[in-house]
């Protein structure tokens, strides 16, 4: 089989992750040319190239330079979140079929400029949320199509996962959220909960996200946490952050449902993406990985919830997804406990087929929406704000 020629444009810690635990082993690609503004990125990811056996791709710190159809047949844009929408445009705009990493954009005419953009050049996109391809997400989206949770009323999720380290390290590390959590107080990375939560709503397919409401919790854990571990750091000790320790943000959908997210960054705590499904019949809870099917547990038991923690596997005998049926009888291995696999297995694989992508620029402008309405909702105190509708743009 032919090898797809893939372009990496992004090589801080999610572009050079990926290309050591995810392109550098896929059978569907050859790395033909990487690109990072800093150059010692680009050398290190080469070596991880040629040291996996394979040709030395082209490099620069100059991603036009990638956008060559002589170069390259799909390029992965894993470059920092301002500067997705751009680069992607322009890729679309070359005609090379792109895979846009995930993040918050930083205004609402971004997400405008990314339809318009795929509408008019119709080249191939895909937005690459990797938890739509979580192992427990997508056993409670089978679940949630085939009936069992009956009918769909609430979902909530968030993005649980304490980045104080990465964030005070802004500046050691070349990292952006640094300066995102400095200047901007939003749900700044919305789309690994909502993006699984759209798709059990079936979000933009019947059904879409009509308006939102955001509050931000005061700002004080990352101030605490640079005072303990860098209070040397003179500028970051007297800085101030205008990002809220927690961020929640409400979601109204056009059928009656709702949903709950949550940004949860700076306080300690363990990893989660609290991922839950209601229904009139049932419900899946990530937390405590737990399916609640009614009728299945006596009134008696209801009061005793603890006994039901940790239940999932006894349903994914029935409805375990048959994307990872197939991966767990082959072998799962890649990032993220194998998500990051399965997303660009999918995205290759339409890229070469020529088969529609199952996340594509709507899904895209309406997840990445939420952090810039988020944020002037939580600046004007809470105020619902309105999501376009950007299937149907007059």
């Amino acid at each position: 089989m032919k090898k797809l020629r893939l372009g990496d444009i992004g090589l801080g810690q999610r572009g050079a992750q990926l290309v050591k635990e995810v392109f550098v082993e896929h059978e569907s690609v050859v790395i033909t040319a990487i690109c990072d503004s800093y150059e010692d990125r680009v050398e290190d990811a080469a070596k991880v190239i040629t040291d996996a056996g394979h040709p030395e791709p082209f490099k620069t710190t100059n991603y036009k330079e990638v956008l060559s159809k002589d170069k390259v047949d799909c390029v992965v844009v894993a470059a920092s979140w301002n500067k997705h929408i751009d680069m992607t445009v322009e890729c679309l705009e070359a005609g090379i079929p792109c895979g846009c990493e995930i993040g918050g954009v930083e205004t609402l005419d971004e997400c405008f400029k990314l339809v318009e953009a795929y509408e008019r050049t119709k080249t191939p996109f895909m937005f690459m949320e990797n938890c739509c391809y979580g192992r427990r997400e997508m056993m409670a989206l089978n679940m949630a199509k085939l009936g069992v949770f009956g009918t769909l009323v609430h979902c909530s999720g968030g993005y649980h996962h304490d980045l104080r380290s990465e964030v005070a390290n802004g500046k050691e590390l070349r990292h952006y959220r640094l300066n995102e959590y400095l200047t901007r107080n939003c749900e700044n990375y919305p789309t690994h909960e909502i993006g699984p939560i759209a798709q059990v709503l079936d979000i933009n397919r019947g059904n879409r996200f009509v308006s939102l409401t955001s509050t931000a919790s005061k700002s004080v854990g990352l101030h605490e946490y640079i005072l303990e571990k860098k209070p040397d750091d003179k500028e970051l000790v007297d800085a101030t952050f205008a990002q809220g320790d927690i961020v929640t943000t409400v979601i109204k959908c056009e059928r009656g449902e709702t949903i709950t997210i949550t940004l949860d960054t700076t306080l300690p705590r363990y990893y989660s993406r609290g991922f839950t499904v209601r229904g009139t019949k049932g419900m899946y809870e990530e937390f405590t990985d737990s399916v609640f099917i009614d009728g299945e547990v006596s009134d008696e038991d209801h009061a005793e919830w603890k006994t039901q923690w940790g239940n999932a596997d006894r349903y994914a005998e029935k409805y375990e997804h048959d994307v990872w049926k197939k991966f767990l009888a082959d072998g799962v291995h890649g990032g993220h406990g194998g998500m990051d696999y399965l997303v660009y297995s999918e995205f290759f694989d339409c890229v070469i087929n020529n088969k529609p992508m199952p996340i594509d620029a709507y899904d895209a402008a309406a997840w990445m929406c939420i952090t810039p309405l988020s944020e002037k909702s939580i600046a004007a105190g809470g105020a619902p704000m309105e999501i376009p509708d950007f299937k149907n743009l007059k």
